[in-house]
Formats: structure tokens, sequence, C-alpha cells
């Protein structure tokens, strides 16, 4: 038995070296990752406190009446007869002076148009319109007797980004604002969103902060209670939301390098889109690749621009409550930041790319891409290397309590941000059940998203086809009685 254990011995002192160095590049990376964390999360405090300083000396009302800029509000709806009617009234009671919605039944079947034309009195309206952006075939427009702000496109089934051309080809103002069809809105959500493209002339593209509406009380279109979700899904998704606008989005606004405005709400120059090209309808996050694709022509043609972030929560979503259609969320959301980088990576340390190329990007693709690869890899491998004697179990545990202990700092970072930006959850319960779930987040519901952002990379790189998945509805958008105020 000499020769095995001549053997083993022999392969302890080749393995073992590549176990320690992986230690070592792993410690590196957690480390990097978590230092441009801190560095995200001061560059979002500078931000907030930039944009809270000009909040409060500003002499001029949100409103400034005729001279505001006209918006057209994009609902893309599929399916969605049983919030859509309660999104439209919120829309309705929006306070500001000048603005139109247009609602895009993109051919559902569940009833979503006969919704629409029994509560707002649709009738059919013949009307001559402008395709600069190919679509699907439009069937019909429709107008309310009752709200003259309001229209309605039924066209052939074609996916959201189709749906959204062909309501960029039938609005009529300058400025168009995308809305998820399950959403809620704050009633100043268009003034306060309009702000950068009145402040700045440069600004393209704004978004703002996305709250979950899971768990707050909604009637008549309008946020009445704001409360955490009862289910563990919901409670944990509006920390990640909370760090995700409030770090990954403001964080980056400074250095003008914000790569996503959610799909969900963000106000967009109408002309600065038809340039572009529109929505592309052959990838599964249009939303940042319209961002990507916009940061890539200006850049490289070094036009200046801003694409701004607001950090108010202005816009409500419903989130999923079951794993089913959580995993079906966050395979497309990896599927979409894949597609996005790739179609556009000559950004990537191109000479006149700046900071976007050079800093951002490159953060995506290590950190955000890649991330659950090199995590999920990570556990695997110092486990097997600490049960087979080649990773001693204490630098195991430290690297594991280390990378936890960074992360929940950097949750803690996000709800100090959050307090300071808007202050949602101010109550003592509220704030020890976020504290909690930061905690618990490491716990394995960190490692079974990046387990299905895994596989949502996989899918991209088999080019198999992407599934939407089927979101259940659990009335956290209210009830669509009571009338809205009347249209301006």
């Amino acid at each position: 038995m000499e020769w095995l254990s001549a053997l083993t011995g022999a392969i302890d002192a080749l393995v073992g070296p590549v176990f320690l160095a992986l230690q070592w590049v792993l410690l590196a990376y957690v480390l990097v990752l978590q230092f441009a964390s801190v560095g995200l999360c001061w560059f979002a405090f500078r931000a907030l406190r930039r944009y809270r300083d000009r909040r409060r000396f500003n002499l001029l009302p949100l409103s400034h009446g005729e001279f505001n800029l006209p918006i057209s509000l994009l609902v893309p709806a599929y399916n969605e007869a049983a919030g859509i009617v309660a999104s439209v009234r919120s829309m309705l009671q929006i306070d500001y002076p000048r603005y139109e919605i247009v609602v895009i039944n993109d051919g559902s079947k569940d009833g979503t148009l006969q919704e629409l034309i029994r509560h707002f009195g649709l009738q059919v309206f013949p009307e001559a319109i402008d395709q600069p952006l190919p679509c699907a075939e439009i069937r019909a427009i429709y107008r309310s007797r009752r709200y003259p702000n309001l229209r309605v496109v039924d066209k052939a089934n074609g996916g959201k980004s189709d749906a959204l051309n062909a309501g960029i080809n039938c609005t009529r103002h300058g400025l168009v604002c995308v809305v998820d069809a399950d959403s809620i809105l704050r009633r100043d959500a268009l003034s306060r969103v309009v702000k950068p493209f009145v402040d700045d002339s440069r600004v393209i593209a704004s978004g703002a902060t996305i709250a979950i509406a899971n768990g707050c009380r909604i009637s008549g279109g309008q946020l009445e209670r704001i409360d955490l979700g009862r289910g563990f899904l919901a409670r944990m998704q509006v920390l990640e939301y909370i760090r995700a606008f409030l770090i990954g989005r403001l964080g980056w606004t400074l250095p003008n390098t914000v790569l996503i405005i959610s799909g969900a709400f963000g106000l967009f120059g109408r002309r600065v889109i038809i340039e572009s090209g529109g929505y592309r309808t052959n990838t599964i996050g249009e939303d940042m690749e319209l961002i990507v694709r916009l940061h890539e022509r200006y850049r490289l043609r070094g036009a200046p621009y801003r694409i701004a972030s607001v950090p108010e929560p202005l816009c409500w979503t419903e989130a999923p409550e079951s794993l089913s259609v959580l995993r079906s969320q966050r395979t497309r959301w990896q599927r979409g930041l894949a597609e996005s980088l790739m179609l556009h990576r000559r950004l990537l340390l191109h000479p006149r790319s700046g900071q976007l190329g050079w800093i951002a990007m490159p953060f995506f693709v290590a950190f955000e891409l890649l991330g659950p690869v090199i995590e999920l890899f990570g556990y695997v491998a110092l486990l097997v290397g600490a049960v087979l004697g080649w990773v001693q179990w204490t630098g195991f545990l430290a690297m594991l309590l280390l990378a936890l202990s960074l992360g929940f700092m950097i949750s803690a970072l996000a709800l100090l941000l959050e307090a300071l930006a808007s202050g949602l959850y101010p109550r003592p319960r509220q704030i020890a059940v976020l504290a909690a779930m930061a905690l618990a987040e490491n716990l394995g519901y960190r490692q079974m998203v990046s387990l299905w952002r895994l596989q949502g990379l996989w899918r991209w790189m088999r080019g198999k086809q992407q599934v939407w998945g089927t979101m259940t509805r659990t009335a956290a958008l209210g009830e669509a009685a009571g009338p809205p105020a009347p249209a301006p």
C-alpha cells in the first residue's frame, strides 16, 4: 500500500496549493465586490443629498401649469383583466396638467379589452396614425366618452416590445412614460419623474424607485396604507428592491452610467426612442437593452446626454409570491442582462465609452453576469475542499462568515438610504422585519436565486426560448370600484 499513500501524498501536494490559491482568488473577488458596493453606496448618498438640496431650494412648485412638458402614458396590457381597471383609475387621478393615457391591448384573451370598454365607456374612433416603428396589426383605436385623455389601442399579439412600439406610434406628446399594467402611480409621479427633463436639457430618460405593493392597502386606484407583505417571498423582495434601486440604480447616476430603467415605470423622449429604432422585439429584457443602446448611440457619437434616476418611490407594483413565478422572473432577468451586455459588447473598454465602458460594464460582467457562476462554484469548491481536507474548516467558515457579514452590511446601508430618501417603513416592527430578511436571505434564499440566475444564463447560452410564466394576482392592487376624479 506504499504506492497508494505515495499517490495520495502527490495529489495532496498538487491540489493543496491549487485550493489555497482558489481561496485567495475568491477572497479577492468578495472584497472587490463589497468595496465596489460601498463605493456605490457613497455615490448614492451624494446623489440623494444633491436631489434633496435641489428640492429644498426649488422655489417653483412641481407643477408649472401650462408650461409643463406634456406626457403620454403607455400601458401595455396582455391578459390583465384582474387589475387593469384599478391601474387606469390610478393614472386618471394623477395630478399633472397635460397628459394622455394610451393602453395597448396586446391581443389579450381574458377579457381585458371588454373590462376597459365596460368601465370607461370606450367607443371606436377612426384615427390616422403615423407608424415610424414597425409593429403588429392595429385592429382598432378606442376613445373614452367620459375621459378625453384616455385611449385604448387594440392590436394583434406581438409581445411587450411590439406593444410599446405600437403605443409610441399612436402617442401625441414628445415625452412617453412606460408603465406596467399592474402598477399603481402616486398622484405626483409625473411631476417628479419629469423634473430632470425640466432641470437639464441633456436628459433623454428618467426613472424612479419602484416599491412593492404586496401588503399595502390600495382602494380606488390610490395607495391608502404602506406596509410589508405577509409572506416570506414578498418581504424578501421588498429588501431586494430597496437595495437594487437605491444602490444599484442611484449609485450609478452621478457618473451617468445607469444601465437600466425599470420597465415598470420610466420616462423617455419619444424622438430619442424612434431615432434609436424603438424597442427590440427579439430580446427578453427590452428595458435594459434600450438603455444600453442609448448609451452606445450617444457615447460613441460624442453627443451630450444624461440618464437620470429619481430616488423617490413613485410606482407600486405587485411582486410574485410563488416560487415558480419568481423563478421565471429571475431567469428572465438574467437572460435579459446577458442579451443586453452581449448585443452592445463593443462598449466594453471602448476608447470613447468613458466610465460606462471602463467601470460600469466590467462591473456588470464580473459581478452581475458571472456572479452566480463564481458564487456557486466557490461554495461547492470550498465545501468539497474542506471535506477532503484540502481546505481547513476554519478557513472555510471564516470565508463564509466574511461574505455573509459584508452582505448584511450592504443591506443595512441600503435600509439607511431608504430611511433618508423616503422613510416608507418607519415603524420599529417594519425595520426589524427588514433587518431579519437581510440576515435570512443568506441562509438559502440568496443561493436559490443564484441557481435560478445560473439557469437563465445557461438558457441564454443554449438559445432556449424563455417562458414568462403566469403571474397569479393576489388583489394587491385593490378594488376597481369608485370613479376617479375628472380627467384634465
